[in-house]
């Protein structure tokens, strides 16, 4: 590594193992330098394209975060990384860099001596779909000015689009694990050329059971290429994987010591015992408080989201909802709305605690208690992004309490008994600056945001779920936008002509008696529209046994 790149970082080697031979260095801002002496370095001081130095400074990025500082000397002379950082500390720049100018592109020279030109020299595996999509944006930021293709493949979209941009070549391909293997299998996705592969937020696909796919991908590139894995935390498992399919791995951790902890120095803690029935009433207080921007409530089900998401619509705040009820469409919606400034308030499920990538997030609510400490800490860490300051609030009920002294314990938050705390507290107004006399409704003159219902929902051709904000599956087969079941009837079809259908008896009489129901069937409805209809005249019935009448019932009997 160059010393002069080595001005704002210290560089220390902490070990060898030779079996591996893997070299772990850590970056760590020197105790004589301060965050605000950084700029002095840009991207260009590490030889990065200029094409891609004037697509960051379009973009309003000049200067390398440490984790960036410390990737791209050695990711772009093409060893193996193993990058560690807390989350919010740019990590997609650090490999997406790398990967935008290893690639060739079309105008590049010798683009057309490459085995296949258009197949796949990049592959960036990501655990959710939020995720791709953030990635795969910022990845085309880069290269704005960089003629290098950028496709973005996840489910729970049409397969034939992706199949389409596929077909017409890509140098860089953005996935999850699921549909990538899909495509491969069908042939559709070569991944024969692939040169450099990223494994962004890995412990997430491990928490995910992801990590038998993401072999399977591995195993289908060559042998030979740049292997970059990316995460905030290390497993034993990642580790493991890592050490089978990288080749003399760098491992480099981003640290600054004036943030020991696990979680960012920029990131305010509040813990509050909450009571469940007083919740709804608390957080609209809490998006009144004074510089609340951007926010982002976390629950553990789909139907808290939903369910408060539409309580703080009802109250006048611009909200959207983001869980795995919702087709990709309309999370996509939420998604586009939120980063558009159309919705303010993003309620979601942990699917969407990896794939919002938001600089200024100013809020984080978990509306409940996250089940352990990384789902607190990928939690809190979508604010207090990129330098900037944010304020994570966490409601811990009565029987959350035990939870919270582990989450507590393992993060060293020296919280472990949460204030009790209710809307009507003293002390939620002051810690939060929140207005004295706030109520639990936005006053009618602050609602200025379009909402959710302004972002266009797209046609996504989805093989899930219906895309609607909804979120319910039809019953006859897999949904789209309309609400018709591909492959299926719908329900008015079922209850129509579906019902009306019989099996043809072989025999004539079977036909006569079906006839014979069909127009008893229809002179009942008609008399039942018919209010002055007159009463239908009984029939008379005759029994008979060895030809004699056993039995008359109906009029002939009482005569």
């Amino acid at each position: 590594m160059n010393t002069e790149n080595q001005t704002a970082d210290q560089v220390h080697l902490l070990h060898a193992d030779n079996s591996t031979e893997e070299i772990a260095v850590e970056a760590t801002l020197a105790s004589d330098e301060r965050p605000h002496e950084l700029p002095q370095q840009t991207f260009a001081d590490f030889d990065v394209r200029a094409d891609i130095v004037r697509s960051l400074f379009d973009a309003g990025i000049t200067h390398p975060f440490p984790i960036q500082a410390m990737t791209l000397p050695v990711a772009l002379s093409g060893h193996d990384i193993i990058g560690q950082a807390k989350t919010g500390t740019g990590k997609t720049l650090g490999f997406g860099i790398p990967a935008l100018q290893r690639v060739i592109g079309p105008s590049d020279e010798g683009f057309d001596k490459l085995p296949a030109p258009g197949a796949p020299q990049a592959l960036v595996v990501v655990p959710t779909r939020e995720l791709a999509v953030q990635v795969a944006q910022d990845l085309k930021t880069a290269s704005k000015h960089r003629d290098v293709r950028v496709s973005t493949i996840y489910g729970g979209r049409a397969y034939e689009p992706q199949i389409e941009e596929l077909g017409k070549g890509v140098e860089v391909v953005v996935g999850t694990p699921g549909r990538l293997i899909d495509l491969h299998r069908q042939r559709h996705l070569n991944l024969k050329n692939v040169r450099i592969v990223v494994l962004d937020e890995a412990d997430e696909m491990l928490d995910l059971g992801f990590l038998p796919d993401v072999e399977t991908l591995l195993g289908a590139t060559p042998a030979v290429r740049q292997t970059m894995l990316f995460s905030a935390t290390m497993p034993g498992p990642v580790v493991a994987m890592a050490r089978r399919y990288m080749t003399q791995p760098t491992h480099i951790r981003a640290a600054d010591p004036d943030d020991e902890g696990m979680t960012k120095k920029d990131i305010r803690q509040v813990i509050y015992r909450a009571h469940a029935l007083d919740k709804d009433e608390v957080v609209a207080r809490i998006l009144q408080a004074e510089g609340r921007g951007r926010t982002i409530i976390f629950t553990k089900t789909k139907r808290t989201a939903a369910k408060l998401s539409e309580e703080l619509v009802d109250r006048g705040f611009a909200a959207a909802a983001i869980h795995g009820d919702l087709g990709q469409g309309a999370r996509e919606q939420a998604l586009r709305a939120f980063r558009n400034e159309k919705v303010d308030v993003l309620v979601a499920t942990d699917v969407a605690a990896r794939g919002i990538d938001v600089d200024d997030v100013t809020h984080v609510i978990n509306f409940q208690c996250p089940e352990d400490e990384k789902t607190y800490l990928h939690r809190v860490g979508r604010t207090g992004r990129a330098g900037n300051k944010g304020t994570a609030i966490t409601f811990v009920d009565w029987d959350d309490v035990p939870r919270w002294g582990l989450i507590n314990k393992a993060l060293g938050l020296d919280v472990p008994e949460p204030v009790e705390t209710y809307s009507s507290s003293p002390h939620l107004y002051t810690d939060l600056d929140i207005p004295q006399g706030t109520k639990g409704r936005l006053p009618r003159g602050q609602r200025k945001l379009a909402g959710v219902d302004a972002e266009a929902l797209e046609d996504l051709g989805e093989t899930g779920k219906k895309n609607s904000r909804g979120g319910s599956r039809p019953r006859g087969g897999r949904g789209g936008q309309g609400g018709r079941a591909e492959g299926g009837r719908t329900e008015g079809t079922r209850s129509g002509a579906g019902r009306t259908r019989r099996r043809r008896s072989s025999t004539a009489a079977g036909e006569e008696t079906t006839a014979t129901t069909a127009e008893t069937g229809a002179a009942a409805a008609a008399q039942a529209g018919n209010e002055d209809a007159k009463p239908r005249r009984r029939r008379t019935r005759t029994r008979r046994r060895n030809g004699e009448v056993v039995k008359t019932t109906g009029p002939a009997a009482a005569e």
